[in-house]
């Protein structure tokens, strides 16, 4: 880096690096991290929604779209929707809708400022904890541009990810300010960053233990490996012992403690969790995801929405190479006790990835890149302090050290606009996944789901028989060609699936769209008892389903039954209106005897209705069958 002339205090003059000086001020490095992402993520402008959590999150999420009404905040708060228990990631996303509709670009952008200011806040942390800018600066920019980073900001849905990251942050700058002056009211604060974080997305749990580390370094207010010294210019603290600082963090642990608790049941309840994969099976992938990410976080390349877990299991050889690495830097950060960011930045990184590892698995993914968020932090740490201090050691000089610096982030952001690219849409993300992983069967799933909706029923239908090829046991491929087989006239091998994804299906809401789906197609043969069994059966699961619904509202009109058609018919476009919906309801209504109220049903078509003549032949093809 250039040096330029300082005077010092006691009027002799010294060169400091132009880096050095240009960063000085907490101000201009701060905007240029809010900067970079605003650049960098501009792409983000032409990406739409995808059909990977985007539905339920924001697209098709009813309570999001009221906005952030009073219905809308009681349900964010004791919903478990999705698997999940994140009040505040609801309450962003109703915000948003309010805001901005169902206009993506407005959603996109929303992640990208959560994502700029989580660097920020990373930034003033390290600066202030630790007295280096240009150190911080550097770790808080790989943090901005990093590839690994995207799915977290271009994915409309993962929301909950930067969000819970900007309150992780603000609770470690809570928690240096705390450390200042320990009182009850800045320990307050730290709690209701964490607390914040927790209702954002439930990965913050390991936040106390980050907490012990950062006690170790750079804060230094104990001492674990005797003969250590610190690599920080922040004032010292009073030492204290690990058992009172571990104390003190009790009632942080306490919130951990009950965030996973709460998680574990939503999880179990969504049935997000999956049982199938053996525990041996789950700690071999564990060990080897550790060091894929090791790798991710040096060579970003073949980068995914989603890297199927190995349903036949990886080498041993593999899994012994892998934990064999892991032990070895494990033993060289201990064993190099005199420079302590090495060991924090090492366990930050296993550590905070524990409850993301995998040992207890949710999913189908192995690993993914945005669990590596916040625990990348650690290595982006570890990594900057030791080539600074091997730099300074043998004497580099600084425009070297600026160039090798602006060459790695350059390098990371042309990957990272790549990588932008790739989530513009459903077809090119999952196009892409199928390019850079094998055996990817949710990629097959989600590629056919969306050729779907494109009318390409026949190609659909080779994504989802090819799914099924690789795990046979997918109840959701069955179900999509049992819908391709339907579109096709196919109406025998459209039940063979559907029944076959009733044999494999555990999740209850599979299991409800397979029993709706089944009743439509004995509706359409005729055989309007199974169908209204079918029916009843797939509500007892999914009370809400509109299929299910308005299935037994035809069944009832049908049978000139119109009174209890229209009581369908109402309840269905009560929880999901359409012009479809609407006008079958005016249609039951008018052969009640209530006109006023057909009329009114009628009009309400006409406002949803982009094109009515359209809706009238649906209604017109749905009492056919």
């Amino acid at each position: 880096m250039v040096a330029s002339p300082v005077q010092s205090l006691d009027g002799s003059i010294s060169k400091q690096p132009f880096f050095e000086l240009l960063l000085q001020s907490r101000t201009i490095p701060s905007l240029l991290l809010m900067l970079l992402p605003l650049l960098l993520y501009n792409p983000v402008v032409h990406n739409s929604f995808v059909n990977y959590d985007d539905l339920g999150y924001i697209t098709g999420n009813k309570h999001v779209q009221a906005g952030l009404t009073g219905d809308t905040i009681r349900w964010a708060f004791t919903s478990q929707e999705l698997a999940n228990w994140h009040p505040l990631t609801w309450l962003s996303h109703a915000l948003d809708s309010q805001l901005f509709h169902l206009n993506p670009i407005g959603h996109h952008y929303t992640n990208v400022f959560l994502h700029g200011l989580a660097g920020v806040l990373l930034f003033l942390f390290l600066q202030m904890a630790t007295g280096f800018t240009s150190r911080s600066f550097v770790v808080a920019a790989l943090f901005a541009v990093h590839p690994i980073n995207v799915e977290s900001v271009a994915w409309a849905s993962e929301r909950k990810n930067v969000l819970c990251t900007v309150f992780f942050f603000a609770g470690l700058l809570a928690y240096r300010w705390y450390v200042d002056h320990p009182t009850l009211g800045r320990y307050v604060s730290v709690a209701i960053s964490f607390s914040l974080a927790l209702m954002s997305k439930p990965l913050a749990v390991t936040f106390p233990c980050v907490l012990l580390l950062l006690d170790y370094w750079p804060l230094n207010r104990t001492t674990l490996l005797p003969g250590s010294r610190s690599e920080s210019k922040s004032s010292a603290y009073q030492s204290l012992p690990f058992s009172r600082l571990v104390l003190e963090k009790l009632p942080l642990f306490a919130l951990s403690a009950a965030s996973a608790v709460i998680t574990m049941i939503a999880q179990k309840g969504g049935g997000a969790l999956r049982d199938e994969y053996g525990f041996s099976a789950r700690v071999a992938n564990a060990t080897v995801a550790y060091t894929r990410y090791l790798g991710k976080a040096i060579w970003p390349s073949h980068l995914a929405a989603l890297y199927p877990f190995p349903r036949t299991g990886l080498p041993s050889w593999e899994v012994l190479l892998s934990g064999l690495l892991l032990i070895a830097i494990t033993v060289g950060c201990i064993a190099l006790k005199q420079y302590k960011y090495l060991a924090v930045g090492w366990f930050w990184f296993l550590g905070t990835m524990v409850p993301m590892i995998g040992l207890v698995q949710v999913g189908e993914q192995a690993l993914a890149d945005r669990y590596a968020y916040i625990p990348f932090i650690g290595l982006f740490l570890a990594v900057i302090w030791a080539i600074a201090d091997w730099s300074a050691s043998k004497r580099i000089g600084h425009i070297l050290e600026t160039v090798a610096v602006i060459a790695a982030l350059a390098g990371f952001c042309v990957v990272t606009t790549v990588q932008v690219s790739y989530w513009h849409d459903t077809t090119s993300l999952w196009s892409h996944a199928l390019a850079v992983t094998n055996n990817n069967f949710v990629a097959h799933d989600n590629l056919g789901a969306e050729l779907i909706k494109y009318g390409k029923v026949p190609e659909a239908r080779d994504q989802f028989l090819a799914a099924i090829a690789i795990n046979p046991r997918d109840a959701f491929s069955q179900i999509n060609v049992g819908v391709c087989e339907k579109k096709l006239g196919n109406t025998n091998g459209a039940i063979e699936h559907y029944n076959a994804a009733l044999r494999l299906a555990k999740d209850p809401m599979l299991r409800a769209t397979a029993l709706s789906n089944l009743g439509s197609l004995y509706r359409m043969n005729g055989d309007y008892s199974a169908a209204r069994e079918h029916y009843i059966a797939a509500l007892a699961l999914k009370p809400e389903s509109a299929t299910a619904i308005f299935g037994l509202g035809l069944v009832a009109q049908r049978a000139g039954n119109f009174s209890e058609a229209a009581g369908y018919y109402a309840k269905a476009v009560g929880s999901e209106p359409s012009d479809v919906g609407y006008l079958l309801l005016a249609q039951a209504l008018e052969k009640s005897g209530r006109t006023q109220e057909a009329t009114k049903a009628t009009q309400l078509a006409q406002q949803l209705s982009p094109n009515l003549g359209s809706a009238q032949q649906a209604v017109h093809d749905l009492l056919q069958n």
